[in-house]
């Protein structure tokens, strides 16, 4: 094991516990992994450091009643630990629902594997949480974005213009006056969506998106064209798997921008990346969402429970203005 690896691991998780979960030693703490996967058991033994007395399951060698029994045993604002290599399964069991629902705080890594070992340090490096920096910058995108009339992205020959957003949300591991304490980890975003579909247009120079398997798809840049929010067109590069998911999504409903997403993790950047997709979108810039799923904001129209699509989009964007104010530019944000 890559001792140094999992010093940064243990700090970034200690972190966590003390500074985001505001976990209180006299609670009880229960983490529950497997070993199918060298990041899984860096994870494991980092939060072994961290988490002195709390008790360790190995998912894989534990009858699954055993598991349910043992949650079940826990109280409110004890901590329950999920590191994943997939994402576990206990039949139709939902467990962070369930969790959540008793009142227990959570900490949850999924989808470990899609990692590569070239990777594993920038994972370990999106642990890294720094109230300073989170708690700062979260609020003030979303303050001065809840305020936004007209926002425009400019970068790589496109320019994409989107008129009033919605109140963003915050996901910057602040959960204070929350119901729910905890969720999935790397955090580090702001996100929002038009008011209004039709005043989204223009143009994205994409260079990854979420492909089939659920991994990053990275590319040479090429262009979409996005008129009253919906994809019209493409160039002539654009990948024939990313044509494909388009022609898919109009089978069962419209190829949709959604979600406009500021990410704020600065481990993640287009050159140092993550293939798991739900990691990767918290990258420090820009991301979008393909299709009509988007459960957080409801849409005359769109009914959440058969929306099937959110496909994130990265694209390159040189400067973002708010009401004419330069508020992102040269990979900077300039609240």
């Amino acid at each position: 094991m890559n001792l140094e690896l999992l010093d940064r691991a243990t700090k970034n998780i200690r972190d966590i516990i003390n500074l985001s979960i505001l976990h209180a030693p006299s609670n009880n703490a229960l983490v529950v992994y497997d070993a199918q996967c060298g990041l899984t058991s860096i994870l494991a033994e980092a939060y072994r450091k961290a988490l002195p007395t709390a008790s360790f399951i190995d998912f894989d060698a534990t009858d699954k009643a055993e598991i349910i029994k043992r949650f079940d045993s826990l109280k409110p604002q004890d901590l329950v630990v999920l590191i994943q290599s997939s994402s576990f399964r206990l039949n139709e069991f939902r467990i962070r629902i369930h969790l959540f629902e008793k009142k227990l705080k959570v900490i949850e890594h999924t989808h470990l594997y899609r990692n590569d070992e070239n990777t594993w340090d920038v994972y370990v490096d999106s642990l890294a949480y720094d109230p300073s920096w989170y708690l700062t910058m979260g609020p003030k995108i979303k303050s001065k974005l809840e305020k936004t009339q007209k926002l425009h992205t400019k970068g790589a020959l496109a320019e994409l213009t989107v008129g009033a957003i919605e109140t963003p949300k915050l996901n910057i591991g602040d959960y204070i006056g929350m119901e729910n304490i905890g969720g999935t980890f790397p955090i580090g975003e702001v996100f929002t969506e038009a008011k209004d579909f039709t005043t989204m247009n223009g143009s994205l120079m994409i260079y990854a998106y979420a492909g089939n398997n659920f991994t990053v798809s990275i590319h040479k840049p090429f262009q979409i064209d996005i008129r009253e929010g919906l994809i019209v067109g493409w160039d002539s590069s654009t990948p024939r798997e990313f044509i494909d998911i388009v022609e898919e999504i109009k089978k069962t409903e419209r190829p949709i921008i959604r979600e406009i997403g500021f990410g704020l993790n600065r481990a993640i950047t287009r050159e140092r990346y993550l293939k798991d997709i739900t990691a990767f979108e918290r990258i420090f810039g820009m991301h979008f969402s393909l299709g009509e799923k988007h459960s957080v904001f409801k849409k005359e129209g769109i009914q959440t429970h058969k929306a099937r699509f959110h496909v994130d989009l990265f694209p390159i964007v040189d400067s973002v203005t708010a009401d004419g104010e330069k508020i992102f530019e040269n990979e900077k944000y300039l609240i």
